[in-house]
């Protein structure tokens, strides 16, 4: 495995050439220490009146007049075709957490495979940010302050089981599956702690709780973390 492009001891920002909606980078930067950008989405943090600490990606939605605002020792090329520019930027990174903008909205297949990768590097913990929610792989403990009746969504990408407390409906004895059992749309009756068996489980919790999830998925231990696939 090569070595890490950017590595950070707090989480990283990273942005991409999808929809930012309000306040997004703000955010993300405001809870990070670097900011990367994938490909094309370097032209949407020089618009915002940001400089790339790194820019990765194969290059083929790279603006010239956006290159041209960078120093040229903070761009890493990937030539390879096989991977998106979301996962080749997520696994040159390593930090607590990264903190994802630009990568929701627009096309609904970027966003699929945004949440594929979110599984196949479970190892580096990330946050995609939506207009309207958060959304991040569910490590093996989270517990958040939702407060009662926020939507709490959970989608599986492969069969997996877990407990949780705080939900309306409780998970335990569920067995999560794509196409026979989802858990969509659930609702908190307070705040929310969730254990899964298995990095298979995608959680969507309301915006406002950006803070709160970097903190803990920034704060797992070593054995609470997924291991690399």
């Amino acid at each position: 495995m090569n070595p890490p492009i950017v590595s950070s001891e707090a989480p990283i920002a990273l942005i991409g050439g999808g929809t930012l909606w309000t306040n997004d980078l703000e955010e993300a930067l405001a809870l990070s220490s670097h900011l990367v950008a994938a490909d094309g989405g370097v032209s949407k943090a020089v618009t915002a009146g940001h400089v790339p600490d790194a820019v990765i990606g194969d290059f083929d939605s790279l603006p010239a007049d956006a290159r041209a605002r960078v120093p040229a020792d903070r761009f890493h090329h990937i030539a390879e075709q096989d991977s998106t520019d979301f996962d080749k930027a997520l696994r040159s990174e390593c930090a607590p957490v990264v903190i994802a903008v630009g990568f929701t909205g627009a096309r609904v297949d970027h966003q699929l495979a945004c949440l594929h990768i979110l599984a196949a590097r479970a190892a580096q913990p990330c946050i995609l940010l939506g207009e309207l929610e958060v959304i991040c792989l569910l490590p093996r403990h989270l517990h958040l302050p939702t407060t009662a009746g926020e939507t709490v969504s959970l989608f599986p990408l492969a069969q997996v089981q877990g407990v949780s407390q705080g939900l309306e409906w409780p998970i335990d004895g569920l067995v999560f599956d794509p196409l026979r059992q989802i858990g969509t749309s659930n609702r908190a009756t307070g705040p929310v702690e969730i254990t899964m068996q298995a990095p298979h489980m995608i959680g969507f919790f309301p915006r406002r709780h950006l803070s709160a999830l970097t903190r803990a998925l920034a704060g797992l231990s070593a054995d609470a973390r997924w291991p690399a696939l």
